[in-house]
């Protein structure tokens, strides 16, 4: 069952490859495991499938102890909390979720000197929600700037979870303004990661420059 969704969901993304002319496998799938038990990790892990995502700190902790023989790359991507940036510096490998110069000195400042750099996005408000976490647009610029100068990370790229959107048109709008923003900043700017993309508009993310589709209905099932 869980290769079937996989290999489902895999065929859903290479398609969508091929029909908005994107590089093959250019566009990685990473699995969105919160509120799933490890043997839910351990079975797709099993199927062939190496990065997962995290929003919540503790539970995540709890699946990484029991999951630790297994060569997984831990995201997270939910909310930051202050008082938990010690723990995401120190046990994940990506951040996709970071919004605000605080968070990523603090990241920065606590990641461990033995790990390879942490791997961070800016995430960004790209629908204007005011229940959503994520700087504007127009914050972008400034922010990467700031960023980019810290020690112990990594800026690779943006996040964002734009309002859900039924006609496919409408779905592509928001990822077309935040990559065609990110294409004009400086050059001395590298951004080459774009993380959106779910379930409901993958195929509009990948139309619109996605190399990061994180899915969680698609593979496991409603939460």
């Amino acid at each position: 069952m869980v290769n079937n969704k996989l290999n489902t969901l895999l065929t859903r993304i290479r398609q969508a490859e091929i029909a908005y002319h994107r590089t093959p496998l250019s566009v990685q799938l990473l699995a969105v495991s919160k509120t799933k038990t490890a043997n839910n990790i351990a079975q797709l892990y099993s199927a062939g499938q190496r990065h997962f995502g995290e929003n919540y700190c503790q539970e995540a902790l709890k699946k990484q102890q029991e999951l630790g023989a297994y060569d997984i790359t831990w995201h997270f991507i939910g909310p930051i909390q202050s008082n938990k940036t010690k723990l995401i510096a120190n046990h994940f490998s990506w951040v996709h979720s970071v919004d605000s110069l605080k968070i990523a000195q603090r990241l920065s400042e606590q990641r461990p000197s033995y790990l390879p750099p942490l791997t961070i996005c800016l995430q960004i408000n790209i629908s204007g929600e005011q229940s959503k976490s994520g700087i504007t647009l127009d914050e972008l610029p400034d922010l990467c700037e700031q960023v980019a100068e810290l020690p112990n990370i990594k800026l690779r790229g943006v996040m964002a979870i734009p309002e859900p959107e039924n006609s496919f048109e409408k779905q592509r709008q928001p990822f077309k303004t935040l990559y065609q923003t990110v294409q004009k900043l400086p050059t001395s700017i590298l951004l080459d990661t774009y993380s959106f993309g779910m379930s409901g508009d993958l195929e509009a993310a990948i139309a619109e420059g996605a190399t990061i589709v994180r899915i969680g209905t698609a593979l496991f099932g409603a939460r």
